[in-house]
């Protein structure tokens, strides 16, 4: 069969962790139109009779300002030491000089697919060839293919392309397994994404979950979780007139999770304030970063 370590690779915002539930068939990465909404590497795993692809949706390649960015490039860089194929996407939208500075510094060791993501908001055929030919032009990209990740076209043919690639070899994850990262790690990024999709600005990069509790009871799971700020007027902004905002927030992630588990579930939410945490290595570990 055949085996193999697929990693994505691209700006913030092309559409990695898109693409990756779009693979997957199933949501395992959180999205939103911010940028930097992917903090970790996400293993996801792909299974059938006739392979086993591990993809891993990346962090967006920044330039680092806090400890948190740091970690969050560490965590590409990990990715390039075990591919076996690197994605590379684009936004087809994109200024292709921009993506192509970042595929060069990568100094990639393995073979590399360019996908031109958002390809069905191209209107000219030939705008969209000439995209194609200027990826086929460079020395790290051995494929190109234009797919669409939100409407799901193309991931049939990169799915083939992809095994093309890979090497034959015995499964590393038991047949059942979707991620090697617990479920405590994905209730908590429903949590967050939440947070994304509801909060403006700033805000967003300024939080954490941290599940404190998560407790499976016989009608129920009970989860409890913290959301870390870092400032007295952030935590307000949470909270809401009256707690309007938190229990919002809440009734959003319950519902989510509930889709995600696919059992009843108590959620608890609390805010909490920690000064400076994306600075703070011990912060940023207990935060599971």
């Amino acid at each position: 069969m055949k085996v193999g370590f697929v990693n994505i690779f691209g700006k913030p915002n092309a559409g990695k962790s898109t693409l990756l539930n779009a693979l997957m068939g199933e949501k395992l990465a959180i999205v939103s139109h911010k940028v930097q909404t992917t903090r970790h590497r996400i293993k996801a795993i792909y299974n059938n009779d006739d392979c086993q692809i591990i993809f891993s949706d990346t962090p967006g390649i920044i330039e680092p300002k806090y400890k948190l960015h740091e970690k969050m490039m560490q965590a590409v860089k990990g990715s390039l030491e075990d591919a076996d194929l690197a994605l590379l996407l684009v936004d087809a939208n994109d200024d292709l000089s921009e993506s192509d500075a970042i595929f060069e510094r990568l100094h990639l060791k393995v073979p590399a697919v360019v996908l031109v993501n958002k390809a069905d908001t191209i209107k000219a055929n030939d705008k969209l060839e000439e995209k194609v030919a200027f990826f086929k032009s460079k020395s790290y990209c051995k494929d190109v293919l234009c797919i669409s990740a939100l409407k799901k076209t193309g991931i049939e043919d990169l799915l083939n392309l992809v095994l093309t690639y890979l090497p034959e070899g015995n499964p590393f994850f038991d047949g059942d397994d979707l991620s090697d990262l617990p479920t405590k790690f994905f209730v908590g990024e429903l949590i967050r994404e939440k947070i994304f999709q509801l909060f403006q600005e700033e805000l967003p990069y300024h939080s954490a979950v941290l599940v404190r509790e998560f407790k499976e009871k016989s009608t129920l799971i009970k989860i409890s979780a913290d959301i870390i700020v870092q400032r007295e007027t952030q935590k307000g902004i949470i909270i809401g007139e009256g707690g309007s905002m938190i229990k919002k927030l809440g009734t959003m992630a319950r519902k989510d999770i509930e889709e995600f588990l696919q059992q009843k579930v108590f959620l608890e939410l609390f805010v909490k304030v920690r000064s400076k945490w994306r600075d703070n290595d011990i912060f940023l570990r207990e935060y599971g970063y």
